[in-house]
């Protein structure tokens, strides 16, 4: 093979190994927000059983980011919001299982892109092993 021949190869080979790493920090990204998701709402889902044993009681809720107010829980029904801001009335379980079914859809989706990043895995060393 001639030394330009080569270069081109090389040129193209380092242009698809960069185009594999993108792809693969974005998958990266996606993941991490996915597994922030799941932790979120376990960590929601734990806050409910919380919710049926303090109606009732004081309790501090959270407003937004490191800002609580002190408040008093008269009644376990929630509010949920079903899409287009629509909000309906759930008992505690009924949220619960909503929950439940988010997490199942967000580990669907965490192991469909862990299957994605190992399709990138396996196209990149077949790539360098070809050289």
């Amino acid at each position: 093979m001639e030394k330009q021949e080569k270069q081109e190869i090389s040129q193209e080979i380092l242009y698809k190994l960069g185009m594999f790493e993108k792809n693969l920090e974005l998958l990266n990204q996606q993941l991490q927000l996915v597994d922030k998701s799941i932790i979120d709402l376990n960590s929601l889902d734990f806050g409910m059983d919380e919710i049926k044993n303090s109606v009732g009681k004081e309790v501090m809720a959270q407003l937004g980011r490191g800002i609580f107010i002190k408040t008093k829980i008269i009644s376990d029904e929630m509010l949920v919001d079903i899409g287009s801001k629509n909000l309906v009335k759930k008992s505690v379980p009924e949220t619960k299982r909503i929950l439940k079914e988010q997490i199942e859809k967000l580990n669907q989706v965490k192991k469909e892109l862990e299957d994605e990043v190992g399709k990138i895995d396996k196209e990149m060393v077949k790539l360098v092993s070809g050289l």
